[in-house]
């Protein structure tokens, strides 16, 4: 059992910037990677961000390489999504996700805990 806990979304205007955090608790040691998912209202969820516990390997989603940055601190178990040059495009539900896999990391099935969701508004 992995518990996920997700904080830092809010309502930002478009531009500015948030940083999400995800701490991970329970059962963890077989949790080799973690990723960021988002949903809009009416849309499905998807892959923003992930990163492996174990080196420096990340991943993004297109729209958001050059403006979000996600981190690790390891002995908190925690990561974390920096969100900047926000859009209103960014305003959606985001997820944060525990997964046993080290590879296809942007898949959403590849993901086996996951928290309630931070809310994040982006006005223009």
């Amino acid at each position: 059992q992995v518990q996920l806990v997700e904080s830092g979304g809010g309502l930002v205007q478009a531009g500015g910037s948030l940083r999400l955090s995800c701490a991970a608790s329970g059962r963890t040691i077989s949790m080799n990677a973690m990723g960021w998912f988002r949903q809009a209202p009416g849309k499905e969820r998807k892959f923003v961000a992930a990163v492996r516990w174990t080196g420096a390997s990340t991943y993004y989603t297109e729209s958001v390489k050059g403006r979000f940055t996600i981190s690790k601190d390891n002995a908190k178990k925690t990561v974390y999504l920096q969100m900047n040059s926000l859009k209103p495009e960014d305003t959606a539900v985001y997820y944060c996700a525990a997964t046993l896999s080290l590879v296809e990391l942007t898949r959403i099935n590849k993901y086996d805990y996951w928290g309630q969701g931070t809310q994040v508004t982006v006005s223009s």
